[in-house]
């Protein structure tokens, strides 16, 4: 299979040479990267300054594109000019912490998964548990297992899969658990500190350690010691909603 892999957490991020290793064994494999850590930027793309692109080679023979855009701008980059073609499957992680619950809204990791899923490309977005995890490898293992089984089954259209690793062995697992999303708020905070010159500013916390969560979910699965994998639809529409929309006779307003 001809395979991109991305990040959020730049190109020299080991989550993505985990993934890399992994995978050229048996695959053709082009890696193209944020130049930094581009954590949390969502699904932003570069729109109002230039774009640059280079090469950046690591220690083993290891190589890479280093782009100074987002995630998304990395997966079109590769699609419409670096590759020039659309690969069989595009790689985003492994990410350092669990992209689970109403995190996937924010994740640069998730959007570039979602990105290729909007131009129909297969797409995995990978994390791990924890963010010192030694079990990298095991995951990124998984990650190509998992690709070869798309590569059988096929996707939907606009379907992409998330997937959380917990930090243990690939055989400590409890196994694989399908699950969907978690939409339970984490508790958010925001500190208030005064910087040297008197001026208020502040740091956003969050605490990622819910007391309880719905048994069906990302969160429960990975709580549990599972590979939790939660199919996203890139299509965000309310079916059910357009109907109730269309009795309101809003075009009576």
């Amino acid at each position: 299979m001809n395979v991109l892999i991305t990040n959020d957490d730049g190109i020299y991020a080991e989550g993505l040479w985990a993934l890399y290793r992994a995978f050229i064994k048996s695959h053709s494999v082009t890696v193209i990267a944020p130049e930094r850590e581009r954590s949390a930027v969502s699904h932003s793309i570069t729109l109002h300054k230039p774009l640059r692109v280079n090469r950046v080679c690591l220690e083993g023979g290891l190589a890479g594109y280093a782009v100074s855009g987002t995630p998304a701008d990395c997966v079109k980059l590769g699609i419409l000019d670096i590759l020039g073609y659309k690969p069989d499957v595009v790689l985003s992680g492994i990410n350092p912490g669990a992209n689970i619950g109403i995190n996937l809204n924010y994740s640069g990791t998730v959007a570039a998964a979602r990105e290729a899923s909007l131009y129909g490309i297969s797409a995995i977005a990978i994390s791990i548990q924890g963010y010192a995890s030694k079990y990298l490898n095991d995951a990124a293992v998984f990650g190509e297992k998992i690709t070869r089984k798309i590569a059988e089954k096929g996707l939907p259209s606009g379907v992409f899969l998330n997937v959380n690793f917990p930090d243990i062995s690939l055989e400590e697992t409890a196994g694989i658990k399908i699950s969907r999303q978690d939409l339970s708020v984490f508790p958010e905070f925001f500190e208030k500190r005064i910087d040297p010159r008197n001026r208020t500013y502040y740091w956003q916390g969050i605490s990622t350690n819910l007391s309880e969560y719905s048994p069906e979910t990302d969160g429960a699965a990975l709580s549990d010691k599972y590979i939790s994998i939660t199919p996203i639809k890139c299509d965000m529409t309310d079916y059910n909603m357009i109907e109730e929309l269309k009795a309101w006779d809003i075009d009576q307003i």
